[in-house]
């Protein structure tokens, strides 16, 4: 497990999980993120909302968009490019994130 983050905001435990390596994190800057509608709540995110963040290059950014989108477990997909934006902030009421990394062979860029 790499980058994991713990703080108390929002009166509990928040974990941030970043798979993503030093070097990957200048590479994979845009970020999608959906609201995880089957894990909110319990486990990890109890008390909270759980966060599925995939990160991706900004030439890719429209495939993992779409790929995304089209899960029934995803709600609320947005994007945030930590380029422009700085690194992503998730709102008070989140207890739990996972960021991914979409490498070359991830299901969004292949098509399947």
């Amino acid at each position: 497990m790499k980058n994991v983050r713990k703080d108390f905001s929002g009166g509990f435990r928040r974990v941030i999980q970043d798979d993503r390596s030093p070097d990957e994190k200048t590479l994979y800057t845009w970020l999608v993120i959906g609201t995880d509608r089957c894990m909110s709540g319990w486990g990890q995110a109890r008390g909270g909302m759980s966060i599925a963040v995939w990160a991706c290059r900004p030439e890719d950014r429209e495939k993992v968009f779409n790929w995304v989108k089209n899960r029934n477990d995803m709600l609320r997909v947005r994007e945030h490019s930590e380029y422009t934006c700085g690194r992503y902030r998730p709102r008070s009421n989140v207890a739990h994130v996972h960021i991914y990394v979409c490498h070359e062979n991830h299901p969004s860029l292949s098509g399947d």
